[in-house]
Parts: structure tokens; sequence; C-alpha cells
């Protein structure tokens, strides 16, 4: 495959929190080295001394990108609830034809039955059980990010293929059926369209709403579009079509209190 534009966001997100982790390591250091008569006095600060463990740097990349998700397992017979946490920077979701974002969400949210093969391991019954299991978002981010799985292996074909399906995705959407707070709002802002009929090549062009004004970049060439042109990046209602300019990540900022624009 060409350079995936999926990747290089997880890269560039994460090359960015290492960056700044280190800029404020040595920001610290340097104010430690320069007050010499109060680390005397104090003694050498340790983090982890008396057992106390470092707390991770917040980063204003954490602050507007990072979400969590919960991973809640069922037990089918003792009915224990078992919940995981995890981060997340972005969401990657299955889709299909004709689909929405909405219901691509709700698919990623659904409940899954874990049994055969698959049963889960339930500490209070000590044993193999069958059980449900379902991922939902605990803590929304500020920005929502979305990666529409476009590039799907296929055994028959013994390689990637690019999924065209049309795929609606709101100006305003809800995060229904996908957390507790089903009136949290985001709007639009930002879309990567990937242009081309193959995983193996293409070339990636973006819409970004700027002043209440969207606008198209392509390379170094950028114009002014309607907002209505944004709905022909949704994707092929029939597999094969002449358009091959499909939305590939979506970006959503959060319309909750004091975020309003």
């Amino acid at each position: 495959m060409h350079q995936d534009a999926h990747e290089f966001l997880n890269f560039l997100l994460n090359e960015l929190v290492d960056i700044l982790e280190k800029e404020a390591q040595a920001a610290k250091n340097d104010a430690e080295t320069s007050s010499p008569s109060e680390k005397t006095a104090n003694g050498p600060k340790n983090p982890q001394a008396n057992g106390v463990k470092k707390e991770p740097l917040v980063t204003w990349v954490h602050k507007n990108f990072q979400g969590i998700l919960t991973n809640e397992t069922r037990c089918l017979r003792c009915e224990t609830v078992t919940a995981r946490d995890e981060t997340f920077f972005d969401l990657s979701l299955d889709i299909e034809q004709n689909s929405s974002i909405t219901s691509c969400l709700k698919n990623f949210s659904s409940t899954e039955t874990l049994n055969a093969e698959d049963k889960f391991f339930c500490d209070k019954c000590c044993s193999l059980q069958e059980a449900q299991k379902r991922m939902k978002i605990k803590k929304p981010p500020h920005i929502l990010v979305i990666h529409l799985k476009r590039f799907k292996y296929i055994e028959q074909l013994g390689r990637y293929k690019k999924l065209s399906y049309r795929v609606v995705f709101p100006l305003e959407l809800k995060l229904s059926n996908t957390m507790e707070d089903a009136d949290l709002e985001y709007s639009l802002f930002a879309v990567v369209v990937h242009v081309g009929s193959g995983p193996n090549h293409g070339h990636y062009v973006s819409l970004v709403k700027s002043h209440n004004h969207w606008l198209f970049f392509d390379d170094e060439n950028v114009e002014m579009i309607d907002e209505s042109a944004v709905q022909t990046f949704f994707g092929s209602a029939q597999e094969f079509s002449s358009n091959t300019d499909h939305g590939y990540i979506l970006f959503y900022e959060s319309l909750g209190a004091g975020n309003k624009s």
C-alpha cells in the first residue's frame, strides 16, 4: 500500500506527544538545576520516592484528541461485569454499503456473544464461560477523529481492496448508541479524502471548514466550495463507479459547553 493518511496521523500525534513530554522534562530539569540551594536543603527530588508514581504529562494533544473507551464483558453465568478502560486518539469503524456514520457507530458498540472457542475466562466463576461484550465511549474527546476502514484484505484475492461504499457522514453528529450521554453533539470541520480506485495508488485531498466557509485543499491549490459539495465525498452507491473521491478520515469538534462557535 502507498503512504496511508491514517497511519501518518497516528504517527504525527504520537510524535508530538513525545516531543512535548521531552520538552517538559527538559524544562523541569533546568528549573531544578537552576536552584541548587533548594535542592541541597530538601534533597534530590525523586518522583518515585515513597512509592508515589509519577503522573503522566497531559499535553494539548491529549486534551484535544484523547478519549476513553470502556470494554465491558458480562459473564452469562454469574452476571458479573468486567470493565477495562483504554485511551484512543481516533475510532476506526468498519463500513457497509449505503450506510451512515451513525449506523457504523452503532455496530461498533453492538453486543457480541463469546461462546465456543471464544469463551471468556470469568474470575468469579474461575472457568471459561459464555459471555457478552461491548465497547462504548466512557469519556468522549473534544475532537473526535473517525477513520473509515476503506482498505480491506480480501482472502479470495490475496490482496487489499478499496471499499468505495457510500457512507453518509452528517455535518452534525450525536453519539447515540455509543455512550450514555447521547445528547453530546459534534460538528464536522474537516475531511481527509482518498482519491483513487485502489489501495496501492492514489492521492489525498482535504476539506476544511474555516470561519463558516468550506475550503478544498489539493496540494498547493485552495478553493472555496459550497457546503452541499461535502456530500459528493460520501462514496459510491454502486461498486463500479467513475467517482473515486471518498471520505476517509473525519474530524468532528464537540459542541459542548463553551465550545460552540
